[in-house]
């Protein structure tokens, strides 16, 4: 955007007469007000845009308001700016690829008179593709979702439907949600949804907000519509029309749904599909299960930074940009997109993909192979987009047979191969492709191509019918080459009746305004004047000499401009032909471009795995309900990829019944936060179907993943940091399941240390005893860290609950300098102290605030820098410390105090008489004492 700036210097001048402009101000005054749409108005050589529209372009695209003029006069003035055809470019990529609050429209006419040629939604690309993606990859397909909640007292029924308009799928959901709406969000980010329908009205004010909150982390526009449009009347009858196939599977589906028909039935309305006789037979229509993929909400997508960010500095920041080492022209990158955002949970179908990424990892020539044609393959899927939207041309029909002859390359490629998966292979890409390349399929596409196209002039950068195709079309080249020979023949004669040298006196032009003519210089034309005067018709004098004709040569003229004329009719009729014979093998073009994106991905994985300077290893993949998550030497993909990063690799293993949920402490900047994001992407790859950056890994497979990092205010939605993060806690406690991975990065920090221990104690508790998710819960409250203990003591009670176990991260403090270094190895124990004062020194704070800190803090809480306290260093630990308890002894009597502050909440008070509650709490009291013996930390108290 920035490049665009200096374009402020060359805008187009605004060329409008007074009339003009009256008529213009009198049109716009007519237009509706309404801050969505970004109206540009085609001034044939450039566009415009006025009022608010004109300033937002002028402040976000030029950077400055000087590149606004003034329309019309006082106070009926208009603000206008100009908007050349590349700028335009620019503005309608970002509106409609980037940002989800804009919409833009485009406005044909002049004077008073202007209609509307052209919209277009983030959701909804329209007529727009061609400019959008003229020069670069289609990296993501739009879907539009469509919204009909249904609000009741134990929750909301959502009717979900949606249709993706580049592939030409609809589909129906049904499903209960939460106050949170998380299942909605995690089937936003799945789908990848850009725009959402929501009916005018659909509920309480509240409800209604929390719902718009949940949209608005995803990143989706959301449009109103009337609640009339959310409807089921006619729905069978209009799918009929545009779902291929039997009608009665289709009816089937649609009556399994309260909610999501009406949905559905908005969106038909809305995309105007029955208005496009070319979407006619051509959709397939699908139940969409939440069921069937991990879900991931918008606060994972962001914590395992999935996609892609414009904040990101380089592209293996994100997981996308580090996978994404696709060949096609844009359809691997949009199903390696699909892929990140729908994690597989069958085990069967992960496998399948890892052993295919496996037969390419460990077969290199065959993989390299593979990538060098799948480089020469286009974007298939768009080209049969546009060949169905009747909006191709001999072009479209060239690259795809470019891309046909291709598949004999590849099937020899796959064939050679006889390695441990060539029965998968063979099965899964070279039968498939066996198929479709035989005479009956793409074959005779090949051949009708080779026939009907003039294929050597691809080099000139021509596409034509060759003329031997069609007999009237070769009648008609034999004619126009036989005219061209009798006007050359006419060009020699005139030359020798004049005396002049042919081609270098007299010259034979062909032109747009007189067709054929004859011209000389001025220098020559006072020979022949005389001649030039009774035999000739002379049509222009200027500078670069006399341009004249006769009666023979305009004769001729005009049957060659005849013929060519026909000739161009003709072509054109056979073009049309030839788009519409390829629309008949759409269905063998769409499967291909399914199979050789998924191989084009699949091969991406595989060299991502190979070119590593750690190699990535295969993943062992066990049901939800079995197995341990264990990885072994794991490393973060992202940020050991730059360059920077000499990466200490970790091991984490989340063992059911002992270290199912981990409470990790250290020092801030230490490697807490990307530990644990780093265990959650290395799920997600695993489930993708990629191997993993570890020595190795085996994985109990998770159903979603929820993450609670990073603090982050929604002030313009009135919520605080810290209302942020409960709202994303309620999430997870409301969503997750046993079969869930949850990571939380800090909890409970944003409100008063009391309260925010009490809530992190609570939420750990739970998670602990009721969801019984593997947890990885980054904190600085120490004491939490009494968990481990605590369950330990209430495991001997026969209290059935998942392991805790305490782990951290290691630093060294020197202890003439007090200078910390970290160490980034995640180990088994607590740690009990942040560093917060070392880390303030890295930031160079003024010595006196840092010796005043220590001060503080030592009063505080009896501070001392001594680092880190595994399990098994009390002993040498204690010595150096002014109290005699180190933080395991904190851990266990805490854990028993907690116990006895938990006997003494559950006495029934208000039924006990006070000598029998004295006795009962001087018992309970004594036996604490008694187990203070074992316990430092407990008998201050006494």
């Amino acid at each position: 955007m920035d490049a665009n700036y200096e374009d402020q210097s060359k805008l187009p001048e605004l060329k409008l007469d007074a009339k003009q402009s009256q008529g213009f101000l009198s049109f716009f005054k007519t237009l509706p007000h309404d801050p969505r749409p970004i109206r540009l108005f085609d001034r044939r050589d450039y566009y415009t845009a006025h009022g608010e529209n004109a300033t937002f372009i002028a402040k976000t695209y030029y950077r400055t308001t000087t590149a606004l003029r003034q329309l019309g006069n006082g106070l009926d003035g208009l603000s206008s700016v100009s908007v050349s055809k590349n700028m335009f470019e620019t503005i309608a990529r970002d509106l409609l690829l980037e940002r989800t609050d804009h919409t833009l429209e485009i406005y044909e006419g002049s004077g008073s008179s202007w209609r509307l040629v052209k919209s277009g939604t983030p959701g909804n690309l329209g007529s727009f593709e061609d400019v959008l993606f003229a020069n670069n990859d289609m990296q993501d397909t739009p879907v539009v979702v469509a919204l009909l909640p249904n609000f009741r007292e134990n929750g909301c029924t959502v009717g979900l439907g949606y249709v993706d308009l580049t592939k030409r799928v609809l589909g129906l959901a049904e499903f209960l949600d939460d106050s949170h709406f998380t299942n909605v969000e995690s089937a936003l980010v799945a789908l990848g949804c850009k725009e959402c329908l929501l009916p005018l009205d659909s509920g309480k004010t509240s409800e209604i907000r929390t719902l718009h909150d949940a949209l608005n982390r995803c990143g989706v526009m959301l449009t109103e519509r009337k609640k009339t449009e959310f409807k089921m009347r006619d729905l069978v009858q209009d799918l009929s029309r545009l779902v291929k196939g039997s009608i009665e599977p289709v009816r089937d589906l649609v009556s399994g749904f309260e909610f999501a028909a009406g949905a559905l039935g908005a969106l038909l309305s809305y995309a105007e599909l029955l208005g496009d006789e070319s979407n006619y037979g051509n959709y397939s229509i699908q139940r969409y299960n939440l069921g069937s993929y991990m879900r991931l909400d918008s606060a994972a997508m962001r914590a395992l930074n999935v996609l892609e960010s414009k904040t990101d500095a380089n592209k293996n920041f994100s997981l996308f940009g580090l996978m994404n080492r696709t060949c096609t022209a844009g359809m691997g990158k949009r199903l390696l997109h699909m892929w990140l955002k729908q994690p597989l949970l069958d085990v069967d179908e992960i496998n399948s993909r890892l052993d295919l990424v496996q037969a390419f990892v460990e077969d290199p020539a065959l993989r390299q192979d593979l990538r060098q044609h799948l480089k020469r393959i286009s974007d298939i899927e768009r080209l049969m987009h546009n060949l169905e939207k009747k909006r191709a041309g001999l072009q479209h029909i060239v690259k795809l047979y470019q891309s046909s002859i291709r598949l004999p390359y590849i099937k020899s490629a796959l064939e050679r191969y006889d390695g441990e998966f060539s029965s998968l292979i063979k099965e899964r890409y070279w039968d498939p492709l066996e198929l479709w390349t035989d005479d009956s399929h793409l074959n005779k596409f090949v051949a009708l191509v080779e026939a009907a196209v003039d294929l050597d002039q691809l080099e000139n950068g021509e596409y034509m019918i060759s003329s031997t195709y069609d007999p009237a079309l070769s009648a008609l080249k034999d004619e126009q080459e036989s005219l061209e020979h009798r006007i050359h023949n006419l060009h020699k004669e005139t030359a020798k009746d004049l005396d002049l040298a042919l081609d270098k006196a007299l010259k034979l032009d062909k032109g747009t305004q007189f067709g054929h003519v004859f011209r000389i210089t001025k220098k020559e034309e006072p020979k022949i004047r005389k001649k030039l005067t009774t035999q000739f018709i002379v049509l222009e004098t200027r500078k670069d000499g006399v341009k004249f004709t006769n009666t023979k040569l305009k004769k001729l003229g005009d049957q060659y401009q005849r013929i060519v004329e026909e000739y161009k009719n003709c072509q054109k009729e056979l073009v049309d032909r030839v788009v519409q014979t390829t629309a008949t093998f759409s269905e063998v073009f769409w499967s291909v471009a399914g199979l050789l994106s998924e191989l084009d991905v699949l091969l991406s994985f595989a060299d991502l795995a190979s070119s590593c300077p750690t190699a990535y290893t295969r993943p062992i993949i066990t049901p939800s309900d079995e197995g341990d998550i264990i990885l072994e030497g794991s490393r973060h993909p992202c940020v050991e990829a730059q360059d920077w990063v000499n990466f200490i690799p970790n091991d984490c293993k989340l063992v059911r019944g002992k270290s199912w949920f981990q409470i990790i402490t250290g020092p801030n900047m230490g490697g807490k936060s990307t530990f644990i994001r780093q265990v959650g992407v290395n799920i997600l790859m695993a489930q993708v179907g990629s191997f993993v950056p570890c020595d190795k890994a085996s994985i109990s497979i998770r159903d979603c993943v929820f993450a609670r990092v990073g603090a982050g205010d929604c002030q313009l939605r009135g919520v605080s940091t810290f209302m942020q993060e409960m709202l994303e806690t309620a999430s997870i406690l409301k969503g997750a399941t046993d079969k869930s991975l949850i990571i939380i990065d800090e909890l409970g920090r944003g409100t008063s240390t009391y309260d925010g221990f009490g809530l992190a104690w609570a939420i750990c508790e739970h998670l602990v005893e009721v969801i019984k998710a593997p947890t990885l819960f980054a904190t600085h409250f120490h004491e939490l860290t009494a968990l481990a203990h605590e369950n330990s003591v209430q495991e001997a009670n026969m209290k059935q609950i998942v392991g805790v176990a305490n782990y951290h991260v290691s630093a060294h403090i020197d202890s003439s300098s007090h200078k910390l270094t970290m160490l980034y190895k995640v180990e088994p124990g607590a740690c009990d102290q942040s560093f917060g004062i070392q880390v303030a020194e890295f930031a160079n704070f003024p010595e006196s605030v840092v010796s005043l800190a220590r001060e503080k803090a030592a009063e505080l809480e009896d501070f001392s820098a001594t680092g880190v306290i595994p399990n098994d260093a009390r002993e040498e630990v204690g010595s150096k410390r002014k109290r005699e308890y180190d933080s395991d002894d904190m851990s266990r009597g805490a854990a028993r105090a907690h116990e006895f502050l938990k006997e003494f909440s559950n006495l029934p008070l208000e039924t006990m008489d006070l000598k029998e509650a004295l006795q009962k709490v001087s018992k309970m009291k004594d036996d604490l004492q008694k187990d203070s013996v074992n316990s430092h930390w407990l008998q201050q108290f006494f």
